[in-house]
């Protein structure tokens, strides 16, 4: 069983319980008419044209990324193909507002702004606009979520609350990655990938039924070997998976109609002789139709069918009906205004054998519905005012208000100041509720708490987005972050065997820090980009608090994070980049800091065939990353270099 049935430390209790349940399974050529080949696509554009980018994670409708007034970073196309990046986890990489730490071949902890672990639960992640975040606890189950990189057309990753527009857990960031058009993949594709770490390939299609409907489909499949532990051993955490998929696009007037379907399934190794087996897919359906008075309306719905067991011990399922629609307009000549509404229904259903971690009930059918607006009024030409609600109805807490307001300055047509001030929640979830742990020699460890309330949020954000000349871009965040009703560990009954303990909201405090990032194009041939971000924590217990868990446990997270990428074209065939970054050590299960390199060069040897050889983490042979709260070892992270070739056809 998990390791924290073994552990009394009362310092560690707290976060080897949380921890337990999840590592123990979450862990677990073209043709004729074709564009260029893909590295080329954004290369050649300038600083100014990229912070002209159309993006809509902001605001829910497409507005320039030079006049979004949040902590935005957009991962482009060209960044990801460049990159060499194969998962999501590593394209994420290369955000600077995001912290990344790998904690075994098939996990991550990914967060933004702190509180960052293997169950991170206040970031919200879509794809294509489908929340991929569990309610089982909250976070991301990193290793059931792939898109190939090909098909990405951009992640856009905000640092700080989204929840007027978005809803709970989106209280430090949102990640929003948005895939390619199928009219924007045609023809086809053959992909291979050979390394020390693992082996790789993809088959894709794309092509025309109609003058205006497209489609693709694709094949995927990998194979990733063990890493070994601190101490040598090896950590069975290799895995494998397979996926496949399609799109369909259809554009008649006024009209977008997208559908689009995933299916999967994998093997993870836990043990020697005991493995995690994870399948599901989606289907999703959107569209979008341009009234005549030139508003927007959209609806969008979507399933997510999900399953892992691990041997006979543990199983869960989850099933996913999602229902939204949106209306953009404007009124007047000041105002600009979305709102819509959504229907969201879980199905899940947790199995454990005798003795093992449980949920009561096994088995939860809940809803959660909401409605929000937000209406972008233009006080000057220059100066907007932005502020929205959205109310929303949990299972669990009721109804919620997230509000928000924003105030933005385009000082002159290279230069944006904003400010904002918002409130966002991390509703409860069945790990907080209904979890049950069993009695093990007379003491039981953990239990849910029916009266486990949202943590809570107030956010406090200023910012500035600067052109200074045409070679030069930068990006500064600043953020104060006030915590409340955050989780705890507290006695039930003290007194005595069996000692019981219960999730509490009493612990509370403040985050603040500075995100900078920023973009030189010394010539029109290189490009390099850097990012810096510092992160003070302060949290303390409420008074009355029981003080089980030490307060570190509600995150590991550096204090210090920076990365230096250069993008450099070697005449018009081949490209060469660089990514170096610098984590500071994590203070909580103590890891330490450490330098990594990722490179990559590509030969476009024809319009058809293009080869490429890949490494990350070039600077050692192993290093760690994260461990496991309560834990004193974990899987190192190894240096990777594989060949990859492309065919299109």
């Amino acid at each position: 069983m998990p390791s924290f049935l073994r552990r009394l430390d009362r310092g560690t209790l707290g976060a080897a319980a949380a921890s337990a349940l999840l590592a123990s399974w979450t862990s677990v050529g073209w043709a004729n008419d074709a564009p260029p080949l893909s590295t080329a696509n954004l290369s050649g554009l300038s600083l100014e044209e990229l912070g002209n980018i159309d993006i809509t994670s902001v605001s829910k409708k497409a507005e320039p990324l030079s006049d979004a007034p949040a902590a935005v970073y957009v991962i482009t196309h060209d960044d990801i193909i460049r990159s060499g990046a194969m998962t999501i986890p590593e394209m994420l990489r290369l955000a600077p507002n995001l912290q990344v730490a790998q904690i075994s071949a098939q996990s991550y902890a990914i967060s933004a702004r702190g509180f960052n672990s293997v169950d991170a639960d206040k970031l919200l992640v879509l794809i294509d606009g489908r929340s991929v975040y569990t309610p089982l606890y909250g976070g991301v189950l990193w290793d059931e979520q792939d898109v190939l990189p090909q098909n990405v057309e951009r992640i856009e990753v905000i640092s700080g609350p989204g929840a007027t527009l978005w809803g709970a857990n989106a209280v430090n960031g949102v990640i929003n990655i948005i895939t390619r058009k199928s009219e924007d993949t045609q023809g086809g594709s053959l992909t291979l990938q050979l390394g020390n770490r693992d082996d790789r390939a993809s088959l894709q299609y794309g092509g025309t039924l109609e003058p205006d409907l497209s489609y693709r489909v694709y094949v995927e499949g990998f194979s990733t070997r063990s890493d070994k532990l601190s101490t040598g051993e090896n950590a069975n955490d290799g895995w494998s998976k397979s996926q496949g998929g399609v799109r369909l696009d259809w554009t008649p007037a006024n009209d977008r109609v997208t559908v689009e379907g995933d299916y999967y399934r994998g093997t993870e190794e836990v043990t020697r002789t005991l493995d995690t087996a994870i399948s599901g897919g989606d289907l999703q359906a959107t569209w979008q139709h341009r009234l005549a008075d030139g508003s927007q309306l959209q609806l969008f719905g979507y399933y997510d069918g999900t399953n892992r067991s691990v041997g006979s011990t543990l199983g869960y399922s989850l099933n996913t009906y999602d229902l939204e629609a949106q209306h953009s307009f404007t009124l007047g000549e000041r105002h600009d205004i979305v709102w819509g509404g959504g229907l969201r229904v879980y199905q899940d259903q947790f199995n454990a054998a005798t003795g093992a971690l449980a949920f009561v009930p096994s088995r939860r059918v809940q809803s959660l519905s909401d409605i929000f607006a937000q209406d972008t009024i233009a006080l000057t030409e220059r100066l907007k005012l932005t502020v929205g609600m959205k109310l929303e109805d949990d299972p669990y807490s009721g109804w919620a208000p997230l509000p928000s307001g924003r105030l933005s300055w385009k000082a002159d047509d290279g230069v944006l100041l904003w400010s904002a001030v918002s409130r966002a929640v991390r509703a409860p979830t069945r790990f907080d509720r209904d979890l049950l742990a069993v009695e093990v020699p007379g003491v039981l460890l953990l239990t849910g708490n029916h009266d486990f309330q949202s943590e809570k949020l107030t956010a406090y954000e200023v910012g500035t987005r600067v052109q200074p000349t045409s070679t030069t871009s930068f990006s500064v965040s600043g953020f104060y972050n006030v915590y409340d009703d955050l989780r705890s560990v507290e006695f039930v009954q003290s007194n005595g065997l069996p000692l019981i303990t219960a999730w509490g909201n009493m612990m509370e405090g403040e985050t603040y820090g500075v995100e900078i990032w920023g973009d030189y194009r010394p010539t029109p041939w290189w490009r390099l980009s850097a990012g810096f971000n510092v992160l003070h924590e302060a949290l303390h217990f409420k008074a009355g608090a029981s003080r089980l868990n030490n307060l570190g446990e509600a995150g590991n997270d550096p204090h210090h994070q920076a990365s230096v990428r250069s993008s450099i074209d070697l005449g018009d065939d081949i490209t060469w980049d660089l990514d170096l970054r610098q984590i500071g050590a994590l203070p909580n299960s103590p890891v330490p800091s450490y330098f990594e390199l990722n490179a990559k060069i590509a030969w476009r040897v024809s319009q058809a065939v293009e080869l490429s050889l890949s490494g990350l983490n070039l600077l050692h042979a192993h290093h760690l990353e994260y461990v496991q709260p309560g834990a004193t070892i974990g899987a190192e992270v190894e240096r990777t270099v594989y060949a990859g070739a492309t065919w299109h056809f």
